[in-house]
């Protein structure tokens, strides 16, 4: 499957909603492809904005390059607490919007504002500024798509492919034997195994 690289840059936040009842807000941000927990990257918080923080960091997260289907870039804003951290909003960006008429080459970064929604929630509460940078479309090589067919058509991996992903391993030097084990006898048979009497408890 071909794939591309997004570049997400988070700028800034604006009246974010306060959920520290006590202490001030040290915002910070996860940012992943839905559904893959795998790729979860986390911005560093930022200690001194509270509600509007600014952080002017950049993760890349590699997608789909088709962009087909309901995938979509998840960018979770959580606060730090001493008694845990706790969600603050989330902004779900859709990759068929992000990708929509991008062809392969890359394509410059595209700022915007975004609505902060409560997680779960169709409620908005403060604003996320961010932007993406598209990296050029990457295409798996030819042995991937023949390794692929063969597997759709019979259901058994093709012997090509095989045999190529096994040949850097071909020259590899004879592993050395195993060492031998030593065999030691003792004078005198084992001792058969004592049983002990289990402890009679007596009611008085």
């Amino acid at each position: 499957m071909a794939s591309r690289t997004v570049d997400v840059t988070l700028v800034s936040a604006r009246d974010l909603r306060d959920v520290n009842l006590v202490s001030k807000m040290e915002v910070y941000a996860v940012v992943y492809l839905a559904g893959d927990p795998i790729s979860r990257q986390r911005i560093a918080s930022d200690r001194t904005g509270g509600c509007n923080p600014a952080w002017n960091a950049t993760v890349r997260v590699t997608v789909p390059a088709s962009g087909a289907g309901s995938g979509a870039l998840r960018v979770l804003l959580r606060t730090e607490r001493p008694l845990g951290d706790r969600d603050v909003g989330e902004v779900i960006l859709p990759l068929n919007e992000i990708l929509a008429g991008a062809g392969e080459e890359p394509i410059e970064a595209e700022l915007g504002a975004y609505k902060v929604c409560k997680v779960g929630s169709s409620k908005t509460h403060g604003v996320l500024n961010l932007s993406y940078k598209l990296g050029g479309v990457i295409h798996p090589p030819a042995a991937y798509y023949q390794h692929h067919a063969a597997v759709v058509k019979t259901g058994e991996p093709a012997a090509g492919y095989l045999a190529a992903g096994a040949a850097p391993y071909a020259s590899a030097p004879p592993r050395p034997p195993p060492p031998q084990q030593l065999s030691y006898s003792y004078p005198y048979p084992c001792p058969p195994p004592t049983m002990t009497r289990p402890l009679r408890i007596t009611s008085r």
